[in-house]
């Protein structure tokens, strides 16, 4: 895809969050939900390569909106990211990663980094101008080279969860190859967006014969 080999691609920052955060319209109709959604990171929920963009050390800026690498780019999230990690955690949806990417510590360490601005979806208490660290909204990382079938074996074994309550975000679709073990992946083309997660959702009651209450 043109956009990967464009260097100013990786430049997209995070912008802040509104203090009330709308959810997806399917985390509010009363239809069943995936107990688990899973993300790859490279232009799923960041647009780069963190393993040929991002050069160490890190710095986090704008108060961890973005993070600025050994030459001073700058890296965050793409804009909606924020507020579907927010939604997740309102609806007690558990969060995981599952990236084959050939620098583990330096995607590890952006997640560290990167903070996402607190909404009032999450705790009506929230004080203005609060973050949370965005590892921390994350409840299983997988994040190593090789076959995403293997991330997500590693998935089940560590939540317990039917690889049929995993809904699975990718940009690239050699990655299907999940749906070999019941995974529903939802295939994104330009990052995770609130209306990206809906088709996903809607994809997944269908696949599973989940679309009535």
């Amino acid at each position: 895809m043109p956009r990967r080999n464009q260097a100013t691609a990786q430049t997209t920052p995070t912008t802040a969050l509104p203090q009330s955060v709308p959810l997806p319209q399917t985390f509010k109709d009363g239809l069943p939900l995936p107990k688990m959604l899973v993300f790859d990171l490279d232009y799923t929920l960041w647009p780069f390569w963190v393993d040929t963009h991002v050069t160490p050390p890190l710095k986090a800026t704008e108060n961890g909106l973005k993070v600025k690498d050994k030459w001073g780019e700058g890296f965050g999230f793409y804009q909606d990211v924020g507020g579907v990690l927010e939604a997740c955690r309102h609806k007690s949806i558990k969060i995981g990663a599952a990236s084959r990417t050939h620098a583990p510590d330096l995607g590890r360490e952006m997640l560290k980094l990167l903070r996402v601005p607190n909404s009032s979806i999450s705790s009506p208490s929230t004080s203005a101008g609060s973050s949370t660290r965005a590892i921390e909204y994350f409840d299983y990382l997988q994040i190593f080279p090789g076959s995403k079938t293997t991330h997500f074996e590693k998935l089940q074994q560590a939540s317990g969860l039917p690889y049929e309550e995993m809904l699975f975000f990718d940009d690239e679709s050699r990655n299907r190859n999940v749906e070999t073990l019941g995974v529903v992946m939802w295939l994104v083309r330009d990052g995770v967006t609130v209306e990206e997660v809906d088709a996903g959702v809607r994809s997944w009651r269908k696949r599973n014969k989940r679309e009535k209450a």
